[in-house]
């Protein structure tokens, strides 16, 4: 069954992976990187500020908490735990792999912290929004983010899939923790 899972996921790889050309390269590229989205995450403060007003430092450690739990956890309870190779160090596999700028990434894969990140960030804040289009644009950013990363070759799906899930599973559950402990009142937390 594991093994049955592990081929669907290199196939599904290698077609998503095979998809790609020299303007793409370049977009992926910076989608994949941290600078293109500081001002993006300038805008979500922004706009959790103006959300939350007087609640926003709790907002704003909320946010900060999950998303560094997210890359802690991706990295030492996951990708240093199950130690699997990305596409890009698989050895019966590296060669059929498209890479960008000759980038490979560290040795082990599983989970993307990308991923894990990307969407602890877009889940807790649109749980903090509570607005259906942010919240919706935000997954839509993560996914970008997390598909770059098996564009750009480094990721298997079920690496990026593993890795939203997890980066979705503690943002809700840090956002559940900050309503409890910190009494933030109901119009930023809805019951």
């Amino acid at each position: 069954m594991v093994e049955n899972i592990i081929e669907i996921d290199k196939a599904l790889f290698l077609f998503l992976n095979g998809i790609h050309n020299a303007f793409f390269d370049s977009v992926m590229w910076q989608i994949s990187g941290k600078a293109i989205w500081i001002p993006l995450y300038i805008v979500i403060l922004y706009g959790l500020f103006k959300r939350t007003g007087k609640q926003f430092i709790w907002v704003f450690i909320a946010v900060v908490f999950a998303v560094a739990a997210a890359d802690l956890i991706s990295v030492h309870a996951f990708k240093n735990v199950f130690e699997r190779f990305r596409p890009t160090h698989t050895p019966e596999f590296q060669q059929l792999v498209h890479t960008v700028n000759n980038y490979k990434g560290g040795l082990y894969g599983f989970v993307s912290s990308h991923a894990a990140n990307s969407f602890a960030l877009a889940v807790i804040s649109g749980l903090f929004f509570q607005k259906k289009q942010i919240t919706y644009a935000l997954i839509v950013w993560a996914c970008l983010v997390s598909y770059s990363r098996i564009y750009l070759g480094v990721h298997f799906p079920a690496d990026i899939v593993c890795g939203a899930l997890l980066g979705s599973m503690i943002a809700y559950l840090v956002y559940i923790l900050f309503q409890q402990v910190f009494k933030i009142k109901a119009s930023v937390f809805p019951k």
